[in-house]
């Protein structure tokens, strides 16, 4: 290792960039923290006093690796909006290893602070708060009659996609988002957010 000790920022990403390249090659249940502190060039103590589980440093290295989606889609149609939606999260899905998920549930049921943060990632909060501004836009553009559609409803989409990823092990190709987006998304919104009549 070159040019000092790193410290700060500079340290916990060369950290957290070493836990996800582990977990790639080794996988969930077969990644340790010596591993992860070999690869990053430093000792274990140095990973234990930000991250004192495993659980918690996959955790910080799944948010650092793979980010939350941003809000910048705008298509030009409601439709447009969901294909690139599902499209761009069934891509950041894919980019998780597949044991991830499940040794993350496993073992973070012994960590309630850490359960609640896979939770709160997985609960689709984030997915609603994207959604929102389609229906907005949608609305003014004389697609919906309204945008207040209830939460529950916008989540049946996107928890059948993470039932059939987590739950089922199901590949979610492009006729299957176009299947979830034209025969559920869009006919649910329309029925519960209103279609004005010369879109019906």
């Amino acid at each position: 290792m070159t040019g000092g000790r790193r410290r700060g920022e500079a340290l916990e990403h060369a950290l957290l960039t070493a836990a996800w390249a582990e977990l790639l090659e080794a996988g969930y249940p077969k990644l340790t923290m010596e591993n992860v502190a070999a690869r990053a060039g430093t000792s274990k103590p140095v990973i234990y006093r930000r991250w004192p589980t495993k659980a918690k440093l996959v955790m910080a290295a799944l948010a650092h690796n793979v980010p939350l989606q941003e809000s910048d889609i705008d298509t030009g149609s409601l439709r447009g909006d969901l294909l690139e939606l599902v499209d761009r999260g069934i891509k950041q899905f894919r980019r998780v290893p597949g044991d991830t998920l499940p040794g993350l549930i496993t073992e973070t049921f012994g960590e309630p602070d850490v359960f609640e943060q896979l939770r709160r990632r997985f609960a689709q909060d984030d997915i609603l708060e994207l959604i929102r501004p389609f229906l907005t836009r949608a609305v003014e553009r004389g697609e919906l009659r309204t945008d207040r559609c209830s939460d529950r409803v916008l989540r049946v989409p996107f928890d059948l996609l993470r039932s059939e990823t987590l739950l089922y092990g199901m590949t979610v190709d492009d006729a299957a988002i176009t299947e979830i987006v034209d025969d559920i998304a869009l006919p649910l919104f329309r029925l519960h957010c209103g279609t004005p009549a010369s879109h019906a």
